[in-house]
C-alpha cells in the first residue's frame, strides 16, 4: 500500500476515533432505551411512571446526542479518507468492502436518525409531552427491529478490515 498524505491519515484517525465513540454510544443507547420496556409489546416498566419518566428520558437524552453526532462525524471523515486517500479500490478490497457497506447502511441509519432527530429536539425543548418520546422510542425499536444488532456486528468487523487488510493486492 502506498504513502497516504498527510491529511488522509487525519480523516482516518477521526473516522476510527469517531466511529469507536459511536459503538461505544450505540451500545449505551441501546441498553438504556430497552431497559425502559419490557416484553416483546414493550409495555414501560412498572417502576416507570408520570413523575420520574421525564427524569429518565433526559438522563438517556447524551447518549442520543452522542450517537447522533458521532455517526454524522464518521460518515464525513470516512468519505473524506476515501477520496484524499486515492487508494484503488480494486488493489485495496478491505476498503472496498467497508466503503459498499457503509454505503448500504447509511439509508437505514439516516431513516433511524431522523426519527433520533425529533426525539432530541423534544427533550432539549425541555417542556415535552413524555407520551409522545415513549412512542418515537417505540417506534425506533420496532422499525427495523434488528437492524441496529446487525449494524454493530457490521461496524466491529471493520476493525478485522482495518487491521488486517484483507482482499489486497500487492502492487
Amino acid at each position: 500500500m502506498k504513502e497516504l498524505p498527510t491529511i488522509s491519515k487525519v480523516f482516518a484517525v477521526i473516522a476510527l476515533a469517531s466511529m469507536s465513540v459511536w459503538i461505544g454510544s450505540y451500545f449505551a443507547r441501546q441498553f438504556l432505551v430497552y431497559q425502559l420496556f419490557e416484553g416483546p409489546d414493550l409495555i414501560l416498566r412498572s417502576y416507570l411512571n408520570e413523575t420520574n419518566i421525564s427524569g429518565v428520558l433526559t438522563a438517556i437524552l447524551p447518549s442520543i446526542i452522542i450517537h447522533f453526532i458521532t455517526f454524522i462525524i464518521f460518515i464525513l471523515s470516512f468519505f473524506l479518507f476515501v477520496v484524499t486517500s486515492k487508494l484503488k479500490l480494486r488493489s485495496n478490497g478491505w476498503l472496498f468492502i467497508i466503503l459498499i457497506a457503509t454505503i448500504i447502511f447509511i439509508p437505514f441509519e439516516s431513516y433511524l436518525m431522523l426519527i433520533d432527530y425529533k426525539i432530541i429536539v423534544l427533550l432539549i425543548s425541555g417542556s415535552f409531552d413524555s407520551n409522545h418520546v415513549i412512542g418515537l422510542l417505540r417506534d425506533r425499536i420496532k422499525d427495523l427491529s434488528s437492524f441496529p444488532i446487525v449494524a454493530l456486528l457490521t461496524f466491529i468487523s471493520f476493525y478485522y478490515f482495518i487491521v488486517f487488510k484483507p482482499l489486497s493486492k500487492k502492487e
